[in-house]
């Protein structure tokens, strides 16, 4: 089952539902890794919204993972992921910490929650950031969010976001998140009041 999310959704339904379910196909597999970019530098980046990354071992668990297997986890502002962690995964993650408003920020785990409008503003940041690690970019980060199942009203996510993100990027402007040139303004987000 699927978000109904007008612009821009992840497979929603309950974790438990998901855990060690994802069956890797070739695609899947094609997906760029956290083992595969500079780690230090995408660490250093995402050190400078406040986020802590914890790598943890091949095939061990991964605390805060909403989706189980490899996918990247967050407790608080700690983003915790493996060698196998798609990037995508740690960057959607990663943008749920920089998204919600402080009070959720401090309680934090597993399950982000948020609304809508701040869904799709997670999906657009994660594009943004992705062209801040070598080796990735946008043109990259369209593809594996395709290949993994994320979806979108416009079929694709090059789509959505040349096309029908523009509520995305002005929530992004109006919490201080990006400015207009599309540049992170490295915050993160201080509270819920600005709407």
């Amino acid at each position: 089952m699927f978000s109904t999310s007008p612009r821009c959704a992840m497979p929603d339904c309950p974790p438990a539902a998901h855990a060690n379910t994802i069956a890797l196909t070739p695609v899947l597999e094609a997906v760029l890794r956290w083992s595969q970019i500079d780690r230090a530098h995408a660490t250093s980046l995402l050190a400078r919204f406040r986020i802590e990354v914890h790598e943890w071992g091949d095939a061990t668990p991964i605390p805060g993972s909403y989706w189980g297997e490899s996918e990247a986890g967050l407790v608080g502002n700690r983003l915790y992921l493996r060698a196998d962690t798609p990037l995508h995964s740690a960057l959607h993650e990663a943008c749920h910490c920089i998204c919600m408003d402080e009070a959720r920020r401090a309680d934090l785990h597993t399950d982000a929650g948020g609304d809508f409008a701040e869904e799709d503003a997670v999906c657009y940041l994660q594009i943004l950031l992705a062209d801040w690690i070598p080796g990735c970019g946008r043109t990259r980060m369209f593809a594996d969010m395709d290949a993994w199942g994320y979806t979108f009203r416009l079929g694709s996510a090059r789509a959505w976001f040349e096309q029908d993100a523009r509520d995305a990027h002005d929530w992004l402007v109006r919490h201080g998140l990006i400015d207009a040139r599309e540049q992170p303004t490295w915050l993160l987000r201080s509270s819920s009041l600005r709407t």
